[in-house]
């Protein structure tokens, strides 16, 4: 894994996420993108596996549901290909040189 693939990792996964960790991910799934999803779906899998919310009558209240859902919006963001990793394969339809096309339909009159 080169420098630019862990900088972009520990930005999408935090700053105290284990180096060593993802060297030993990127080894077996080759893709910067696969462990970011990967280890997003583990700490999903934590947080649904315990409570959501701990309430102690009068002394604390603890929800995590939002951040289960922060989860959920990185995960989908990631599945997406947002924001790209270094190391996502070139995207060859993105050629200057090329052009697009765009297909004009009447809309239905009121």
């Amino acid at each position: 894994m080169d420098t630019a693939v862990r900088a972009w990792l520990l930005s999408e996964l935090g700053k105290a996420t284990d180096a060593a960790d993802l060297d030993l991910r990127y080894a077996r799934l080759r893709s910067g993108r696969a462990v970011a999803i990967e280890v997003t779906r583990e700490r999903l899998a934590a947080l649904r596996g315990q409570p959501d919310k701990v309430t102690v009558s009068g002394v604390v209240s603890v929800s995590y549901t939002e951040t289960i859902k922060a989860y959920e919006r990185q995960l989908a963001a990631l599945i997406a290909g947002e924001p790209p990793a270094p190391d996502d394969p070139a995207d060859d339809d993105t050629s200057a040189d090329g052009f697009g096309l765009i297909q004009l339909v009447e809309r239905p009159r009121r």
